[in-house]
């Protein structure tokens, strides 16, 4: 495992994890909102590694990367599009696999509609989304967020601790264990509640992007998933031809962790075929 630090936009510091095979594909996994790169344990520390390059990042404002205070940081799309560009760059990425979950989705989407296809080889969208404002709420964007998102933008403790702990439970369907419980609360209040507020500032539908997408694309979705519905991923195959999906029967908003031997070996054939 390699510790780095990428210089993103606006000079914020990255804080990125390397695991697995220098010489394999590479697949750089980008986490969701109030999240980490420790997330992703189940794929970095799986047989995964054993032939990929497996890179995870945590966002800006995220873990153990910078979280500058103001908004602009966190509503500007072209930061997000030049934070992803970076770590590609710097960590000489070739032509790595993106792997967005849940706000991951929209992180993706700006890379694509600022910076293209030619540098990557495919995308991933795991339980992702694309679109956020008044549209999405409700039709798309479910009451495992919308209930559970004001309370956990408030600078009040108590209320937060209660919104995080309610919107992790309704994160996921299938057990997992304590001890991952507990960690993923952990790093859930990392994030402070104004980066969480930035983030959800924004108005946002990616369905034209979407559109022009050629490199071939994999939509994992859990069919239990209240915080992200079915129906974003629908919409995502409506608009990306070169989609494939893949459900998750009885799984929630993380079928990475949910069920993460199919999720790996799912993942682990996309990206051979993709990066051929």
């Amino acid at each position: 495992m390699k510790v780095q630090t990428v210089k993103g936009a606006a000079g914020v510091n990255l804080h990125v994890r390397e695991y697995g095979k220098s010489t394999g594909v590479p697949i750089l996994l980008i986490h969701g909102w109030s999240q980490s790169h420790l997330c992703w344990s189940k794929q970095y520390g799986s047989v995964l590694k054993d032939d990929a390059r497996i890179v995870a990042l945590d966002l800006r404002g995220h873990g153990m990367s910078d979280a500058p205070a103001e908004n602009n940081q966190y509503t500007d799309g072209d930061k997000w599009a030049d934070d992803i560009a970076a770590v590609i760059d710097q960590l000489a990425l070739d032509r790595p696999i993106l792997v967005g979950w849940s706000y991951g989705g929209y992180v993706i989407s700006d890379y694509v509609r600022k910076r293209g296809q030619g540098e990557i080889a495919g995308i991933n969208f795991v339980d992702a989304a694309v679109v956020i404002g008044p549209k999405a709420f409700g039709s798309l964007v479910g009451p495992g967020f919308l209930e559970n998102a004001p309370g956990a933008c408030q600078d009040d403790l108590p209320t937060n601790i209660a919104a995080i702990r309610k919107f992790l439970r309704a994160c996921i369907v299938k057990p997992v264990s304590q001890d991952d419980f507990e960690e993923i609360l952990a790093f859930n209040f990392v994030v402070k509640p104004n980066v969480r507020r930035a983030l959800l500032q924004r108005e946002l539908d990616f369905g034209p992007i979407l559109e022009g997408i050629t490199v071939p694309v994999l939509v994992t979705h859990g069919r239990s998933d209240t915080v992200v519905l079915p129906a974003m991923a629908e919409y995502i195959l409506s608009h990306c031809k070169a989609a494939k999906v893949s459900w998750y029967e009885g799984v929630g908003h993380a079928p990475f962790l949910e069920e993460p031997i199919r999720f790996n070996s799912e993942l682990k054939r996309f990206a051979a075929r993709a990066h051929r």
